[in-house]
Parts: C-alpha cells; sequence; structure tokens
C-alpha cells in the first residue's frame, strides 16, 4: 500500500508539470491573451499591466464625450514632458478631426475605443471586425499611421472580442490604476487614487473630458515622477511577443 501511495504521488507531480508546460506552451502562442485555470478551462485576458522591473507607468485617456478640457490636459502633459495614449471612438474623432491631429502631433499614441462605444461582448465576430475597422479608420484618415490598441469600452469584454481583435493585429488594454476621473472627483481625490495605486507597469485610465482630470495630471506626473516613475505610451510598455497573461491580467514574460 505504500509503494502505491508513493507512486500515485509521483503520477501526480509528473501530471502537473506536464499540464503546466503544456499551459505555458498555449498561453505563449502569437496572441498572448491567454491565462491558466488550473482545474477550470482557460480564458482569454486583456491586458491589465505589465510585468517590469523598470518603474514605468502609462498614462491613458478615453476619448468619447466632447473636448471641453482636453486642451488642458494636453499643455500638462507638455510641461510634465510626458507622451501619453489616447482612446478614441469613432464618432469623436469624426466630430473632432482637429483634436486628433493636435493629439498626434503632439508625439501622443492612439488606440481605437469602438465605433459605437456599444457593450461589445454582445456582439459576433463580423460586428466586432466592423467596429474596429471603421474607427481606425477614422483615426488613420487623420494621423497616416496604423492603429494597434483597442480599449473595449466600459471595460467590457469575452473570449470572441478579445480573439478577433488579435486576430485583426490588435492588443487588448485595460487598466489596473482606475482614477475615476469620471465621477468628477476633486483634483486631488483623483490624482492621490493613481498615486497611490501606481506599480511598475500600471497602465492609468483617465478621460479626455473629466471635470477635474486637467488639474489632476500635473500632480500625478510631479508625484510620480518624484518616486522615480518615468510616463510612457501603452505601445512602449507591453510586451511584442514571448509573454503570457496572467489571471490579474498582468503581462509577463514567457520565461
Amino acid at each position: 500500500m505504500k509503494f502505491a501511495v508513493v507512486s500515485f504521488k509521483k503520477i501526480m507531480v509528473i501530471s502537473l508539470a506536464f499540464l503546466l508546460i503544456f499551459g505555458l506552451c498555449f498561453i505563449t502562442d502569437k496572441t498572448g491573451a491567454y491565462a491558466v485555470y488550473f482545474g477550470n478551462t482557460t480564458r482569454l485576458i486583456p491586458i491589465y499591466s505589465v510585468e517590469t522591473k523598470q518603474k514605468k507607468v502609462a498614462i491613458s485617456f478615453d476619448c468619447a464625450w466632447g473636448t471641453e478640457h482636453t486642451d488642458a490636459i494636453l499643455k500638462a502633459l507638455e510641461v510634465g514632458e510626458v507622451s501619453a495614449t489616447f482612446f478614441m471612438v469613432e464618432f469623436w474623432a469624426q466630430k473632432y478631426p482637429d483634436f486628433v491631429k493636435k493629439i498626434d502631433e503632439a508625439g501622443h499614441e492612439i488606440g481605437t475605443h469602438s465605433a459605437t462605444h456599444s457593450y461589445m461582448s454582445k456582439q459576433n465576430a463580423e460586428e466586432i471586425k466592423s467596429e474596429l475597422k471603421t474607427s481606425s479608420n477614422a483615426i488613420t484618415s487623420v494621423t497616416g499611421k496604423k492603429v494597434e490598441l483597442f480599449r473595449p469600452p466600459y471595460g467590457d469584454y469575452d473570449d470572441e472580442l478579445i480573439r478577433t481583435a488579435s486576430e485583426q493585429g490588435y492588443y487588448t488594454i485595460q487598466w489596473d490604476n482606475d482614477s475615476l476621473d469620471w465621477k468628477d472627483l476633486s483634483a486631488t481625490d483623483i490624482a492621490m487614487r493613481v498615486i497611490n495605486n501606481a506599480q511598475n507597469g500600471s497602465i492609468i485610465l483617465m478621460h479626455n473630458n473629466g471635470l477635474h482630470t486637467a488639474e489632476a495630471v500635473p500632480i500625478i506626473i510631479e508625484t510620480l515622477k518624484n518616486k522615480g516613475f518615468e510616463f510612457v505610451p501603452i505601445g512602449k510598455l507591453i510586451m511584442r511577443e514571448n509573454y503570457f497573461i496572467d489571471s490579474t491580467g498582468r503581462q509577463q514574460p514567457s520565461t
């Protein structure tokens, strides 16, 4: 009996090792957007943050409604010498092409935030492809640059959305540091939320038309820089190959 128990344990160890190796091979395929759940199925997960030893963070702004505070945000980024990432909805980009151009010419990165700002997990693959294509075209027609980053509206996603976006050449981006600036918090409250939750590889979520966002941005930049952080666009923070995404959404090197 004792021998049988030992053998069973050895079998279990070998089996788990095999599953781990197989799982890592699976999650490091071309999309990279996989997380492994032992005893459960795999599912697709976007990039919420990036594993890095470097003190780098990315600040991003979703553009869907209005432009009243956008110039002030751009000025704060310019003064702070920070390049950010802006995610634009198609109807916003079409309504404000001058701002698309202004943001691009200021050296910021631009991604798509969909065409209609819908809950895209309710769409089929063809509808998703259409949203990604037309929204990206609205941006590219102004900037002349290819769009590679995609942020789903409302942070809503499912496997089909991420898989389809990946097949179309997009990295699906979420965030791990939510400013909640859309709730019209004070500039201090917004800034402290971001500052207190910043870690290496964080992706910060803000909005281009938040009531106090423009006031919070200089505080965030100055404080995090004083803490040794460097701001980079999301496209320069994420890994492009040899990675997997863990169950928290953190992008990890496959090694």
